[in-house]
């Protein structure tokens, strides 16, 4: 006759409910932690495109800038052709000092602690400012004649060239023939001018803008 083994109450195996319910902590964690991860990475990513954005922007205003800044030189070099029998004098609501005045700061950087030497560019009697362009950009312009002095150009207090305007070169002209010196007949100084423009963009960012020409 069979009969079934009874095995007492304390050796029966219970469900292993303690470790599943921990197995799924675990987990739990796990998740909580890799999301957190993906969220850093995702900020990351998106401050990322935006530095990136904001520089390419920044490029093209300076771009701008400089392409604004060309035509306020130009402008001052049309002003000066325009203009040239009154050179030899400051002319401050055009922009323009027949002295070098090398004392002026003119971008404010020469002597930062101090703003008393600074040129004011939004001054009207002191700087000549064009009309906003297309894209915003207000451009400023000052001219400096490279001299000491106001008054006729003077190869002893101005920066100057000289520049023939009258005569002949026959001795290039003649390199297989007999040589004849060169006859000039009238000699001239060119002076030199520097011109400085300033623009202010329509975020706040200013340029500057040098050339100097002789004539």
């Amino acid at each position: 006759m069979n009969s079934a083994v009874k095995f007492p109450q304390q050796y029966r195996s219970a469900p292993r409910i303690d470790g599943l319910r921990c197995q799924r902590g675990v987990i739990l964690i796990i998740t909580l932690i890799a999301l957190v991860a993906m969220t850093l990475a995702s900020i990351a990513l998106v401050r990322s495109v935006d530095t990136s954005t904001v520089i390419a922007g920044n490029l093209a205003f300076k771009q701008s800038a400089t392409t604004s800044g060309d035509a306020g030189i130009e402008a001052a070099i049309a002003w000066m052709n325009a203009n040239s029998g009154i050179l030899e004098q400051d002319s401050p609501t055009n922009g323009y000092y027949a002295t070098s005045q090398d004392n002026l700061d003119l971008t404010g950087n020469k002597t930062p602690d101090d703003t008393s030497d600074n040129l004011d560019w939004t001054s009207a009697s002191a700087v000549k400012t064009l009309v906003k362009d297309a894209v915003g950009n207000e451009v400023a312009f000052v001219i400096h004649r490279m001299c000491n002095d106001v008054g006729p150009l003077n190869g002893a207090t101005c920066a100057t060239e000289q520049s023939a305007q009258a005569g002949s070169s026959q001795g290039s002209a003649r390199q297989m023939q007999t040589y004849q010196p060169g006859s000039w007949g009238s000699v001239a100084n060119r002076g030199y001018y520097r011109i400085t423009a300033r623009i202010a963009g329509p975020r706040n960012n200013t340029s500057y803008v040098q050339a100097i020409i002789s004539r």
